[in-house]
Parts: C-alpha cells; sequence; structure tokens
C-alpha cells in the first residue's frame, strides 16, 4: 500500500466522507494512508491469539493497564493524506490515563502504550501500512502476531514513518515486552 498525496480539498471530503460511512454488519472499515481498507470481523484463531496476550498482559505485566478490542484511533497520516483512522485489534493503555473514559470512537493516540494486531484478510496492512501509521503516532510498543509467518514480532521506538527496532520470534519461543510491561510473552499456544 503506497501513500496517495491529494490535496487539502479532497483530504478533507475523503475524512468527513469516511467519518460518515454506515460500514455493513459484519465489516470494518479504516482509513489508512488515504485507502479505504474494509475487512470481515476476525475468526476464532484471531480472537484466540489476542485473547492469549491480553490475559499474560494483565496476570505478568509490572504494568496496570486497560485493554479495548478494536478501538478507532486518529492518527497523524502520511504527507498529502487525510488523518489516519486505524482500528488496531488490541490498544493497551496504562489504567492511570483513563484514556479510555469520555474516549469518542475515534480516539488520539498520545498516551497509548501499546498497540497489537494479528494478520488476517489483509496481512500487508499489518506488516507495512499500519507499522508507519503507528510510528507516526509515536506509539511506542506495535506488537504484530503474523499468522501467516508464524510469528510474532515487537516494534519499538519509532521515529517518523517507521519503528527503528524490531525483534521477531517464531511461535513457541518467547519475546520480552520491555517496560512498562517487563515480561517475557509466551507464545507455543499460538501454534
Amino acid at each position: 500500500m503506497v501513500a496517495v498525496a491529494l490535496d487539502p480539498i479532497t483530504q478533507k471530503i475523503l475524512l468527513d466522507w469516511f467519518v460518515d460511512l454506515e460500514t455493513p454488519e459484519g465489516l470494518r472499515a479504516e482509513l489508512i494512508e488515504g485507502e479505504l481498507v474494509v475487512t470481515p470481523l476476525p475468526d476464532g484463531h484471531h480472537e484466540h491469539c489476542i485473547s492469549l496476550i491480553v490475559e499474560q498482559l494483565y496476570r505478568r505485566s509490572s504494568a496496570d493497564v486497560q485493554f479495548s478490542a478494536n478501538k478507532g484511533l486518529k492518527l497523524r497520516s502520511a504527507d498529502g493524506c487525510p488523518e489516519d483512522h486505524v482500528i488496531p485489534d488490541g490498544t493497551f493503555v496504562p489504567r492511570e490515563s483513563r484514556l479510555f473514559r469520555g474516549a469518542d470512537s475515534w480516539m488520539p493516540c498520545k498516551g497509548v502504550a501499546m498497540v497489537l494486531e494479528v494478520t488476517s484478510s489483509r496481512p500487508e496492512a499489518d506488516r507495512e501500512a499500519k507499522p508507519r501509521c503507528y510510528a507516526r503516532g509515536g506509539i511506542p510498543l506495535y506488537l504484530l502476531v503474523d499468522r501467516e509467518a508464524s510469528s510474532i514480532t515487537l516494534f519499538s521506538a519509532p521515529e517518523k514513518d517507521d519503528y527503528r527496532e524490531q525483534c521477531t520470534r517464531p511461535f513457541g519461543k518467547a519475546l520480552a515486552l520491555p517496560a512498562p510491561f517487563s515480561f517475557d510473552l509466551e507464545t507455543a499456544d499460538f501454534l
């Protein structure tokens, strides 16, 4: 997916149209780098991976966090594109931040500790466009469960349109999550 530069009027029209879009039942829509991305709701294995991660974060993390599934985030866009509206599979915020309380359907990403994606019908968006979006938004950690590659990747140290660091482990090997979580995420049950 390549960002398409649009003039400011077209950006505004596209963003207004997207915000008013009524997505058909069983689908979800995102605006990523100027492209409308519509995907079906996830399957059971997808949700299984998310639940395993959330369970470990609540049990083992040194941080007191809150989790939201499918929370819309507004992110700074690529040059020439309307503001990105991305729906991570999971969003983690520090409990004391109270970011979810009173948040609109599409909330700013400031204060988000980590986002989580599990690949589904459009894995290229999770592997390529979404890391750029999350890095531009300054989200410190992006965790990608790549079911096709049977691996998990932690992206960290965001800078401009990219993360400077990536750590990938095959399913079955633990992945160290840094502060504020500070524990080894077990992945054997993803197999």
